[in-house]
């Protein structure tokens, strides 16, 4: 029984630990950006010709 105990704390310290590493190398830093980046305007661009044109 002590055993579970201690392999959850050690599964939960491991868990604490990933997440500080997450947030201190800035995979939190800007989740609202992507989703408005997608939206931007990049200028028309034509679509391509098919090479071989069926008659």
């Amino acid at each position: 029984m002590f055993l579970l105990i201690f392999l959850m704390l050690c599964v939960g310290v491991a868990s604490w630990l990933l997440f500080m590493w997450a947030v201190r190398s800035g995979q939190y830093e800007d989740v609202e950006g992507p989703k408005y980046r997608m939206l931007d305007d990049d200028g028309e661009k034509k679509p391509r010709k098919p090479q071989n044109p069926l008659p």
